[in-house]
């Protein structure tokens, strides 16, 4: 073999030592990453069924509140209506 292709073959397997170690160092960062994004899907979906759950509770209690409040208005407008009469 030639100086030249061995000098070109050690410099091939440099560069290819050098990308695989990138190659396997990105990996794991990129294990890190997505663990970390599983983390806060689940965070978040705790948080909005915690928010569903309060929202729904609200809604279960304003909900006759609010026919009420407006039966009771039209109640109130209708006694006046006759009472002028």
């Amino acid at each position: 073999m030639s100086p030249a292709a061995e000098i070109l073959v050690i410099i091939l397997s440099v560069f290819l030592a050098i990308f695989l170690l990138l190659g396997i160092i990105l990996s794991i960062y990129l294990i890190k990453l997505t663990r970390d994004i599983r983390d806060v899907t689940r965070s978040a979906g705790r948080t909005v069924g915690s928010i569903e759950a309060a929202v729904s509770s609200v809604a279960k209690v304003t909900s006759p509140l609010f026919i009420a409040e407006i039966v009771g208005r039209y109640i109130k407008k209708f006694k006046k209506g006759h009472k002028e009469d």
